[in-house]
């Protein structure tokens, strides 16, 4: 398998200096793996502190920023960060206001970030924590007790990172939070597996012409796997499951994400598939991002993640950011 690496070993290494290089508006420490807001701490703000596996970028650390996080903890390739690490970022950002860790339901990362936060709390930092357990296609998978966190990860980082920039205080950004994450359905496609850089091969095995319906970010099996569907199969079967677990109450944030490796023309043409079955279902939109934001290395394939949102969650969302994968307004 062809990949533009040096060697498996250093991978999450040259990409942390790649982004040093990239956004001088972050402060890179490539030795303890730690991404933070070059102004930060910010006087009067709570934090937030993120953090996963290495290979769903530009989660996490392509969000750190005004508007959204603080600090971004990457650990190695699929695998959870280490508490000293979260621990470190959280001391690096906290102005006295509190942090908050906005932790994916993955098994690794949640016991890491509790053990960050006993070891934070015990610096005298004030500590909240949210889980992100969206994805409705399984209840239990490899990696996981309960459902996977996935695509609303973004909406919980940016809207709970705006309320932290106007001032509110760590128990309010952390109802939102909650708020957004009970509000959010994700789920995904496979079109093929991803390889990782230490294996140098898929981690599963999909044919040709067929697709695994419901994976993870992590290439995780799904719900099913069935021969290739169109772009408006595949769209009515995701936005169906989504809205089979979460009838909306009011306009919905879209999320069309990419898994790595489908071109925009793709997921261009998903979106208008699935804005397509929102009307027929007599959904409202009020805003769509589509690209690559939550992805598994070089997984084609793409997720569809749908967030109620009332005024104050439009509002929000609407604020202004600017992070390397995601800013406007400012």
């Amino acid at each position: 398998m062809r990949m533009l690496i040096n060697v498996p070993e250093t991978v999450v290494a040259d990409a942390l200096r790649g982004l040093a290089a990239a956004y001088p508006d972050l402060n890179v420490d490539v030795e303890n793996r730690v991404i933070v807001r070059r102004d930060a701490p910010v006087a009067g703000q709570v934090a937030l502190v993120s953090g996963g596996g290495s290979g769903h970028e530009p989660l996490h650390g392509g969000f750190v920023g005004p508007g959204m996080l603080s600090a971004a903890c990457p650990g190695e390739v699929f695998t959870s960060p280490v508490p000293d690490q979260m621990a470190r970022a959280a001391a690096a950002v906290d102005s006295g206001a509190g942090v908050l860790f906005v932790v994916k339901n993955y098994t690794g990362d949640v016991l890491n970030f509790d053990m960050a936060a006993e070891l934070a709390e015990d610096e005298g930092i004030q500590v909240a924590k949210v889980l992100v357990n969206d994805d409705v296609a399984v209840t239990d998978s490899l990696y996981t007790a309960g459902r996977r966190g996935t695509g609303a990860t973004l909406f919980v980082e940016k809207i709970a990172g705006a309320a932290a920039a106007e001032g509110q205080p760590l128990e309010r950004v952390e109802s939102i939070a909650r708020q957004v994450n009970d509000n959010s359905r994700s789920f995904g496609v496979a079109l093929s597996a991803c390889t990782t850089p230490a294996k140098g091969s898929p981690t599963f095995d999909l044919p040709d012409g067929e697709l695994e319906l419901g994976i993870g970010i992590h290439g995780e099996p799904g719900r099913e796997r069935r021969p290739m569907m169109t772009s408006g199969e595949i769209a009515d079967f995701a936005v169906n499951a989504v809205l089979e677990d979460m009838p909306p109450r009011s306009p919905v944030l879209v999320l069309v994400n990419g898994m790595g490796a489908t071109p925009l023309l793709e997921l261009y043409g998903f979106n208008a598939e699935v804005q397509r079955v929102l009307r027929e279902r007599g959904v409202a939109v009020a805003r769509t991002l589509v690209g690559n934001y939550v992805t598994s290395l070089d997984m084609a394939g793409a997720s569809v993640t749908l967030c109620q949102a009332d005024e104050e969650l439009l509002r929000l969302w609407d604020a202004p950011v600017k992070t390397p994968a995601l800013r406007w307004g400012m």
